[in-house]
């Protein structure tokens, strides 16, 4: 077992640097992820340093240089040039400009997406159909996955659709943490002409991996989910050989033409967020970066997942290919409605999780656990899923 992933003293002192509401047991972090007191002291600082200075900073020093500091700091964190990514309020920002901006589409041209998708990417990908004059292609992904039929989907839809020219694929889908096999299949795309624009909300910070060796030339990501940043923080990632092929965003002149920062809409930032981002990638360092973290959240998902998979009744919907997970994974109540089981999760056994809704086995509750998480924690989820499941 990689590092210190079942080292629970190790855990319980890295749970110590950040703060916890009294109250339920959340299992439900992928929705955003807390921010440790070295954080958010640094941020609640940089926000009345902002406030008291106002712009005079902000014209004098952040545009002149200081975000071009930050910037290459983060270029750090996935081993990219600076010149490739621009900051974004978020991930979906981010795709939306690259998705918005792609500028190699055609009349009659198709575009793909599948039911693992975003919500708000599948929205964007089939507003190209009404402003770009494009098909769109949409796919639902056999149940229950492997890697095999995950790849073989995408080679006969290639196959079947030879006018495909853009698609969509999520990193670690939202629903059920999935990981998708993206070398395999952006390969695939590559030999059949189709671009590829990378959802990477979830992975970023769970998951090592490198854009270029996965052969990624567009992506967007969060920093608020598993880097541990203050929230509206994101960014988008265009390789810099490709950033012809997206557009600047609605004539966008704050920047040249040549500047990946003209794909995404300028506005005023979060300051005092930017600022604090030295911080938070120096303590994402520190915890041992994507490969510690990730490690410690799948050990804590194969515990709860390992006593409760061949529970009568009982429906674990991500698989246990360790190549198709993460710290993430969805399960189900056969034949209940799933809100009312989160309910009751939540009411009777004080744990917070969350449903989710979207493919082809319908609705499912979503278990993510967090940095803060320990096994107690998922043993409370052990029994109360045992429980409920003999009701």
């Amino acid at each position: 077992m990689p590092g210190n992933a079942n080292n629970e003293q190790h855990w319980r002192g890295i749970a110590q640097r950040y703060e916890q509401e009294p109250g339920p047991i959340n299992l439900e972090n992928g929705y955003f992820g807390r921010m440790s007191r070295t954080v958010q002291a640094q941020y609640l600082e940089h926000v009345g340093f902002i406030n008291r200075s106002n712009s005079l900073h902000v014209r004098q020093r952040f545009e002149r240089g200081d975000n071009d500091a930050i910037r290459c700091q983060l270029a750090e964190l996935i081993n990219a040039d600076p010149q490739a990514i621009a900051f974004t309020r978020n991930a979906t920002e981010a795709l939306q400009s690259l998705i918005r901006n792609y500028n190699r589409l055609q009349p009659g041209d198709q575009v793909l997406i599948s039911d693992l998708e975003y919500d708000t990417v599948k929205g964007a990908m089939r507003w190209l159909a009404g402003y770009r004059g494009v098909e769109v292609i949409e796919i639902a992904h056999l149940h229950p996955a492997s890697f095999d039929s995950l790849v073989s989907s995408y080679r006969e839809v290639f196959v079947q659709y030879p006018r495909l020219k853009l698609m969509a694929l999520t990193h670690v889908t939202h629903r059920t943490g999935l990981v998708m096999p993206v070398h395999t299949i952006a390969r695939a795309a590559q030999a059949h002409g189709v671009d590829v624009i990378l959802d990477g909300a979830h992975a970023l910070g769970q998951i090592d991996f490198n854009l270029a060796e996965l052969g990624i030339s567009f992506a967007g990501f969060n920093l608020h989910k598993w880097i541990g940043a203050p929230l509206t923080l994101g960014f988008l990632y265009i390789a810099p050989e490709r950033l012809a092929d997206i557009d600047p965003d609605m004539g966008e002149c704050h920047y040249p033409s040549t500047d990946v920062r003209a794909r995404t809409p300028y506005s005023t930032p979060n300051f005092p967020a930017l600022m604090t981002l030295p911080w938070v990638l120096e303590e994402h360092r520190s915890l041992g970066g994507a490969a510690a973290k990730g490690a410690r959240l799948k050990y804590l998902r194969d515990r709860w997942v390992s006593q409760v998979r061949s529970l009568p009744a009982i429906e674990v919907l991500t698989p246990d290919d360790p190549r198709l997970y993460c710290g993430i994974t969805a399960f189900k109540f056969s034949g209940r409605d799933q809100q009312m089981m989160v309910d009751r999760l939540l009411k009777e056994h004080g744990l917070f999780t969350t449903t989710r809704v979207g493919t082809a086995f319908g609705t499912c509750i979503r278990v993510t656990p967090g940095v803060v998480t320990c096994v107690e924690d998922i043993d409370v989820l052990i029994n109360a899923i045992t429980q409920l499941a003999k009701d």
